[in-house]
C-alpha cells in the first residue's frame, strides 16, 4: 500500500486516481467526513447511493459507483457500503464488508489506479491495523493508495 498526503478528491481531479473508494453506510447518507465532501464535488456519487434501498442490509459488502468526467479527468467513484448506519458511539465499520468490497473492486477494476482515505477508521470507529491489512489482501497486486488527509 502506498501512502500519501493530501486531499484525496483534488488528487483526483490532478489525475492521479482514476478510482475513488470510500465507506458509506447503508442509510443513503452522506452527510459527513469524506463523503459529504464527495457529494458536494461529485452529485452524481450520492444521486446513484440514493438509487439503492435505503435501510437494506443487504447492501453491506457491495457497492455502487458511478463514472463521470471532471475538468478534463475520467473518475469512478466507489460508494462502499461498510457500515450499516452511523449513528451512536464504538465501532460502525464492518470488516467483513471491508473484504467483500475490496474483493468486487479487485475483481471489477483491476487496471485502475485506486485512491482512498482511511476507510472505517474515522467517523466508523474501526481499527485502521485491521482495515489496512483487509485492503493490502485484497488489493494486492493492484495500483491501490492511501491518501492520509492534510489539508
Amino acid at each position: 500500500m502506498k501512502t500519501v498526503q493530501g486531499d484525496l478528491i483534488k488528487l483526483a481531479l490532478a489525475g492521479e486516481f482514476d478510482l475513488i473508494i470510500h465507506g458509506c453506510n447503508c442509510q443513503c447518507q452522506m452527510a459527513a467526513g469524506i463523503a459529504k465532501a464527495i457529494k458536494q464535488t461529485f452529485p452524481e456519487a450520492y444521486e446513484i447511493d440514493c438509487q439503492t434501498e435505503k435501510g437494506s442490509r443487504e447492501k453491506l459488502g457491495t457497492f455502487s459507483s458511478v463514472s463521470l468526467e471532471r475538468e478534463g479527468q475520467k473518475i469512478t467513484i466507489v460508494n462502499a457500503y461498510t457500515q450499516f448506519h452511523w449513528r451512536g458511539r464504538g465501532v460502525k465499520v464492518d470488516y467483513d464488508a471491508i473484504r467483500s468490497v475490496m474483493k468486487l473492486v479487485q475483481e471489477q477494476f483491476p487496471e485502475k489506479r485506486i485512491g482512498y482515505p482511511l476507510i472505517g477508521a474515522g467517523l466508523a470507529g474501526g481499527d485502521w491495523l485491521i482495515i489496512s491489512a483487509i485492503i493490502e489482501e485484497e488489493l494486492a497486486g493492484l495500483d491501490h493508495t492511501l491518501v492520509e488527509f492534510s489539508g
